[in-house]
């Protein structure tokens, strides 16, 4: 008979699961021997347990797939968690794993016993400890199955003498979660729809995998389009259609064309910042998870149906003759020349928007995309000009600095395709060592790093709140040294002029670091402020210039 190890890789296997990512220990050895036998998984070591949570939470986003991750007994598990409440916020279909000590030891406070379960409770959607050997193929199936009606984390703690035993496997068939096989009535949302004389639609990561659908809506009812964050890249930037991202992060004529909007349509997205939604319109939200719909603003129509379901409701709405994106095209020409006038400054030091636009603009037109979290974060989702075929990845909901280079792994085995890093040097320095695990599986990563020495969104916020700057500098290694001594080639560009380095960066065969030392007192402004905000904001420029005033007067006495 097959041991309970054997059994859980057995049912990975059926399940389609392709990687585990993890570190192996004393807890959990009998499932990486098991893994280690397997024809089908591969193993992915991993140089801490972060990274191997990131990794998996980053290739579930792309595949829409489970993945799983593993961790020892203790520490090693408690490491994987900032990882999976990744995936968790962003709805990604992740199994955990982690070891437990024998189970005769569980009570006793023996070593590196953690009450994983309880520990948890709140990242899984399903979360279990396995007593029975009998049960393993059940409770490994259920987990999958969670995980992936429930789009989150199923976790699984396994005591390490429970692994060993003997076990049942019935080869059983792939756990299919059924699909609801009804639409609901769409009438009422085209009676609105054709009724409306600016309607806009905004997407997130629902939206994914819709992208024609969204685009002949769009053009046949003259919406603009904005998105939220994790809806970049769904559709080009370059579409006269796409006003860009709303929120913080967002651009003009996207709070423009939301401002004087009678109705929005919102496909799969939960967008949180409330005060850049506008009050007083009809509202028809689209989302699979009901329990979305509503939680921000008021709903006029709800509909819990995947977007490619409510978007058949194309084939029923009038074609609108004047077109309300059209009335945007001023203001956007207007933003596209503000970012341009940024992109294309030759000042130094230089400005981290003309990075993140050359990149876009030499890059793969199929590209994957993975961004850090800071200021970055900004550069990316304003200046980085995405083709439409492209696919990016954020830590949009959590928001955890270091997801950039072990996201990047795990989108690679996702795609396959030229992968790309934006990572601000807090956010490199947090995960950098997982750079030995890309070289070791001949990942061919691109990192762009950027370098002011500064926790730049950080610096921006004390600066908002009123705050003195202070704490936020940082001591940075030679990133270029760091990508030769993990194998990388490292370059360095701190002339906005030298565009080659960029191409030669872009073409390196294998991985490679791109140091790209940028200004850091440049401000990832809001298009918009709340009048806190910008109350605060011009306090700490008054703070600022009368520091510089002082300081003046003190030098000439």
């Amino acid at each position: 008979m097959p041991s309970v190890a054997e059994v859980i890789v057995k049912v990975l296997e059926d399940e389609g699961i392709e990687r585990i990512y993890g570190i192996p220990g004393d807890s959990i050895d009998p499932l990486v021997d098991a893994i280690r036998r397997s024809k089908k998984i591969k193993y992915i070591q991993t140089r801490h347990e972060e990274g191997a949570a990131f990794e998996a939470s980053v290739e579930a986003k792309i595949t829409h797939k489970p993945s799983a991750c593993m961790g020892t007994s203790g520490p090693g598990s408690i490491h994987l968690l900032n990882g999976l409440y990744d995936a968790k916020m962003d709805h990604a279909p992740v199994i955990a794993f982690t070891g437990q000590v024998e189970s005769d030891m569980i009570g006793r406070d023996y070593f590196q016993e953690v009450n994983l379960t309880r520990l948890f409770d709140d990242v899984a959607v399903f979360n279990q400890i396995l007593v029975n050997p009998e049960s393993a193929e059940y409770i490994v199936r259920r987990a999958i199955r969670e995980a992936r009606s429930k789009r989150g984390v199923a976790h699984i703690n396994l005591p390490v003498d429970i692994l060993r035993k003997d076990a049942k496997y019935e080869e059983s068939k792939q756990t299919l979660t059924p699909e609801v096989s009804y639409l609901p009535d769409f009438s009422k949302a085209v009676e609105m729809i054709n009724e409306s004389k600016k309607p806009v639609i905004m997407i997130g990561g629902g939206a994914r995998g819709s992208a024609k659908e969204i685009n002949d809506f769009a053009e046949k009812i003259g919406a603009p389009v904005i998105h939220a964050l994790n809806g970049k890249g769904v559709l080009s930037d370059s579409d006269p259609k796409v006003m860009g991202g709303l929120g913080l992060l967002g651009t003009k004529p996207s709070v423009k064309a939301i401002d004087n909007a009678d109705l929005l349509i919102l496909l799969g997205t939960s967008f949180p910042y409330v005060n850049f939604l506008p009050s007083g319109v009809k509202v028809i939200q689209v989302d699979v998870d009901e329990a979305n719909i509503g939680k921000r603003i008021p709903v006029d129509l709800a509909f819990p149906v995947p977007v490619k379901d409510f978007l058949r409701i194309n084939e029923k709405v009038n074609e609108k003759e004047e077109k309300y994106y059209e009335n945007m095209k001023e203001s956007k020409e207007d933003w596209l020349k503000e970012l341009s006038e940024q992109e294309n400054d030759l000042s130094k030091p230089m400005k981290p928007q003309r990075v993140a636009y050359l990149v876009s603009q030499k890059c793969d037109k199929d590209a994957t995309v993975v961004t850090d979290v800071g200021n970055v974060t900004m550069w990316t989702a304003r200046n980085f000009r995405a083709s439409g075929e492209q696919v990016f990845a954020f830590s949009s909901w959590l928001g955890s600095m270091g997801i950039g280079i072990p996201g990047g792994i795990g989108a690679y085995f996702a795609r396959g395709k030229q992968t790309i890093v934006f990572a601000g040097d807090g956010g490199f320095t947090m995960t950098m060592m997982e750079l030995i695990t890309a070289k070791k599986y001949n990942v061919p990563l691109k990192v762009v790093a950027y370098n002011n020495s500064k926790l730049g969104m950080i610096k921006f916020e004390q600066e908002v709140m009123g705050y003195p700057e202070w704490g936020v500098d940082l001591y940075n290694p030679d990133f270029v040294k760091i990508a030769e001594a993990v194998g990388f080639k490292g370059y360095r560009m701190e002339d906005p002029k030298d565009e080659s380095v960029i191409d030669e960066f872009l073409n390196t065969e294998g991985g490679a670091i791109l140091e790209a030392v940028v200004n850091p007192d440049e401000r990832p402004m809001p298009p918009k402020l709340t009048f806190k905000q910008a109350e605060g904001y011009v306090l700490s420029i008054f703070r600022e210039k009368w520091i510089e005033i002082t300081e003046d007067k003190s030098s000439k006495r």
